[in-house]
């Protein structure tokens, strides 16, 4: 009589985490597409109340809604399309560094424009955007779970660089 035995597969740590960076940047790709629709389309009205501090009508309407003349909701767009590409496992599986500097970087800089992007609504429009916060929160989730896995993702690629 033939004994099977099943391993029951288990995820690491780390594959959570790729798993977590590829839901984050279709959720924000989802988020930002729906942004820039509305930007481009006025017969589009965001989802979302449009009096006191809630009003993503002002925040997304305001002078800081642009920078150097390209709408947040097209740049953001871009970052997560960019974001998508670098996060499919083909990207995470790539076979020299730079894919993975690229994506650090990509996170670095979305982080500080989310900052920015955060002071001008409490500071200057006074007005949060729930979709934006939305994004804002993805955006950081996909810089932790990045940051927090640099050297993972650049261990196996130092290695075979070696080779």
């Amino acid at each position: 009589m033939q004994i099977v035995t099943h391993e029951r597969a288990t995820l690491s740590p780390w594959s959570i985490r790729k798993t977590v960076v590829l839901a984050a940047t279709l959720f924000g790709l989802g988020i930002s597409t729906y942004l820039t629709i509305a930007h481009y389309d006025t017969h589009v009205v965001l989802a979302c109340a449009e009096n006191g501090v809630i009003n993503c009508g002002k925040v997304t309407t305001s002078a800081q809604s642009k920078v150097f003349g390209i709408p947040v909701a097209v740049l953001g767009l871009a970052f997560f399309v960019a974001m998508v590409g670098l996060s499919l496992p083909r990207a995470w599986q790539a076979r020299t560094v730079r894919v993975a500097q690229v994506r650090l970087a990509s996170v670095i800089v979305g982080i500080g424009f989310v900052f920015y992007l955060v002071y001008s609504e409490l500071f200057t429009i006074r007005a949060i955007c729930l979709w934006c916060s939305a994004v804002h929160v993805l955006t950081l989730i996909l810089f932790v779970a990045i940051v927090t896995g640099w050297d993972e993702a650049t261990e196996a690629v130092a290695y075979e660089d070696e080779d």
